[in-house]
């Protein structure tokens, strides 16, 4: 059985399991890798292929909302019960201050930027910051996520590499809407890298053999199939087995092809790394995500723990992007769905906060070195010009060359805009 669509459960506080999805066999009943590929093939015929100028992305999730006031916007002239526990740094950037855990980030400034003047909706979603719209409005709407779209415009890329791969499983937020299901994502987890290989005893000579058979099965079930499923997805197995028998994405998930230096590195964060060499294997959009911050309670114990995991992950990724020479092929971003209430409560936590909350961005050839935005002294709103996520969401498409003013029918064939709110963030471009 292949996990393709990921099986990772995510519980916050509103007790809604965010479970992730659709497990199929591999070449078996129901959708299948091969089915999948077949759909992409069917609907690249009428797409056309990106530009050469497209480049990759990576997106990090902080599932549960992150606290903006403890990371990079701390307030240390505040009141007590809002300034928390944690102290300011300064950066290799003069006037950039960010939280004490995270010493390595403020090293390598120069290469990152943070957007403190974001806000955002009160749901408990990754739809939001992968989409562009939020989840009330997408749970009818259908509108594709970030990798989704590069899925369906990359066009070019190598047939044995997924566009589209998510290290973190199936959300509502990684669903394609409605450019079709052959734009999911691949997600390797679970059992699915046990079939990225050829099963004991299987030639390559076999294979083809297997191929052939599955042709006149796939035929068959085109003329039998009554619901029209299969309509206009030509057959299309051979990219499938491309990922099987070449050993592309199989490699790229083998961290042992590292050497034991790197891998230390990486010790406890390996998913960065993983992303890391899926993106050099070719693949256009990896979503990963680190931690859980739904901090009601304690949330400076949680973050003691999380915060130097997450300053080695973005660390050791944005060096070694650099030292790879792909600081301006691959944009990052890092987020949460909102922000942390100013003050905090009780039980020694902060609760949801909407009106205001952070971003950290990387590469795409943004410009980096600075804090963009600012909020106000006791981080409840943004102070000056506040940015949406659609916004920052708008800027990184047009980093990797994809303008989001591009329209996809949708599902009644009417034309939709990638983003309807499509100002970029103006001091990063």
């Amino acid at each position: 059985m292949l996990n393709f669509f990921g099986s990772t459960t995510n519980s916050f506080c509103d007790g809604v399991s965010r479970r992730n999805f659709l497990k199929v066999g591999t070449f078996g009943a129901g959708l299948t890798l091969a089915d999948a590929y077949r759909a992409q093939a069917a609907a690249k015929k009428t797409e056309g292929t990106r530009s050469k100028a497209m480049k990759s992305a990576i997106f990090i999730y902080l599932p549960g909302g992150p606290s903006h006031l403890d990371m990079y916007d701390l307030k240390p002239d505040a009141p007590k019960e809002i300034r928390g526990e944690f102290n300011p740094i300064a950066t290799n950037v003069p006037g950039v201050q960010i939280c004490e855990h995270f010493p390595l980030q403020a090293k390598m400034w120069d290469k990152l930027a943070v957007v403190r003047s974001l806000t955002s909706v009160d749901e408990h979603s990754d739809t939001l910051v992968m989409t562009g719209y939020p989840d009330r409005v997408n749970a009818t709407a259908g509108h594709p996520s970030f990798g989704a779209v590069v899925s369906k415009l990359r066009g070019d890329g190598p047939e044995s590499v997924p566009p589209f791969v998510s290290l973190r499983g199936m959300s509502r937020g990684t669903e394609p809407g409605y450019l079709g299901l052959s734009h999911r994502p691949f997600t390797p987890s679970g059992p699915g890298n046990a079939n990225l290989k050829l099963a004991g005893g299987v030639t390559p000579e076999r294979l083809d053999t297997r191929k052939t058979l599955l042709d006149s099965f796939d035929d068959t079930r085109r003329e039998i199939d009554a619901s029209g499923a299969m309509k206009g997805i030509d057959a299309y197995t051979e990219r499938a087995l491309d990922m099987v028998s070449s050993g592309v994405v199989r490699n790229a998930l083998n961290l042992e092809k590292e050497d034991k230096a790197t891998r230390d590195r990486y010790k406890g964060v390996e998913q960065f790394l993983t992303a890391r060499r899926l993106i050099e294997a070719g693949v256009g959009f990896v979503t990963l995500s680190i931690g859980g911050w739904d901090t009601h309670g304690q949330n400076f114990q949680s973050l003691k723990k999380q915060l130097p995991k997450v300053d080695q992950a973005i660390a050791n990724l944005i060096q070694d992007l650099h030292d790879r020479g792909l600081q301006d092929d691959v944009v990052t971003v890092m987020w949460g769905e909102f922000g942390r209430t100013p003050k905090i409560n009780a039980s020694a936590g902060r609760d949801h906060w909407s009106p205001a909350m952070s971003a950290l961005v990387a590469g795409g050839g943004l410009k980096m070195g600075q804090a963009v935005g600012a909020t106000n002294a006791k981080g409840e709103r943004p102070k000056d010009w506040a940015y949406t996520v659609p916004q920052l969401m708008s800027t990184l498409y047009r980093a990797i060359g994809i303008d989001p003013a591009m329209t996809f029918p949708n599902g009644s064939g009417r034309p939709m805009y990638i983003l309807d709110d499509r100002d970029p963030v103006r001091e990063l471009v």
